[in-house]
């Protein structure tokens, strides 16, 4: 589903969101969120569903870093039509969606009710039809907030390799070693998540910053274009060689020789050199799914 229409899946269920602990006022519909933080949600309420007015609630709080405007979000979401409590669209089977915290973005609504969240929420909303034919139903709504960068624990690296410094938002440099490039692919995890363990043959959402040996200087980032991005791992053997069974939630540095195609990534400037990689896996889901 492109981004447009997801948003306006989404824009159906957002508004004012209420604390878990706020009483309920009379009329609210009566739904019920049940499901462990990374899995599917199961939403249970009686169908037809009868929504007069737009419905929040926190399922429960983020306790990650706060969503900063302008900044990328990470989300999942489950969509359902109140009036006969079937599925209308998810992406818990398939890749997460990376948009930027702004109105232009995802809308007002939205916007609105991800301001002021952190990392790690998960939100109910629901809301009543939509003057849109297409969207002309009760939506009952479950969104996550994922991370937006490696959240796992340090590991300490073997010596010899770059430097990595990462700033505030995430996005890091490294301080070229001033040696000469390794031969072969070098894997060095920074982080260990305690996520899914990724396969060669997964579609990866990542975070990641390419840079020159030699020099330390970026030559592709993810970071730059303001938001995570989503390709199967079949696509970029380099990654595919280097992120194999290593966990969601890690950040992990690839010392890539001038061997190794790099499918999208690629360039006749890069052709001959050697590339540091610094990847932050932030979901993995099988190849083959519809995305």
């Amino acid at each position: 589903m492109r981004r447009r229409a997801i948003a306006l899946l989404l824009a159906l269920a957002v508004g004012l969101l209420a604390a878990c602990s706020q009483a309920a006022t009379p009329g609210d519909p009566d739904v019920t969120v049940s499901g462990d933080a990374g899995g599917t949600p199961t939403v249970t309420y009686v169908a037809p569903l009868t929504v007069d007015h737009a419905y929040r609630r926190t399922i429960w709080s983020g306790t990650g870093p706060a969503l900063v405007d302008g900044g990328p979000v990470l989300l999942r979401y489950w969509v359902e039509d109140g009036r006969t409590a079937t599925l209308v669209s998810e992406n818990y089977s398939t890749s997460p969606i990376p948009q930027v915290l702004s109105e232009s973005d995802l809308g007002a609504d939205l916007y609105r009710t991800l301001k002021g969240q952190r990392v790690g929420a998960r939100l109910l909303q629901v809301t009543p039809a939509g003057d849109d034919p297409k969207q002309a139903f009760p939506a009952v709504t479950v969104v996550d907030v994922l991370p937006t960068k490696a959240d796992g624990t340090a590991v300490p690296p073997q010596p010899g390799l770059p430097g990595v410094t990462l700033a505030a938002d995430g996005a890091p440099t490294i301080t070229p070693t001033g040696t000469a490039a390794p031969s072969t692919l070098v894997i060095q995890p920074l982080q260990r998540g305690t996520g899914r363990q990724v396969e060669k043959t997964d579609v990866v959402t990542v975070q990641y910053a390419g840079f020159s040996w030699t020099t330390g200087e970026a030559v592709d980032s993810t970071w730059d274009r303001g938001q995570p991005s989503s390709f199967a791992l079949s696509d970029v053997p380099a990654f595919a060689d280097g992120l194999a069974e290593q966990t969601t939630g890690s950040q992990v540095l690839l010392v890539v020789p001038p061997t190794y195609d790099l499918g999208a990534t690629q360039s006749e400037a890069l052709a001959g050199q050697t590339l540091v990689f610094v990847v932050d896996i932030l979901a993995s889901e099988p190849e083959g799914v519809s995305r």
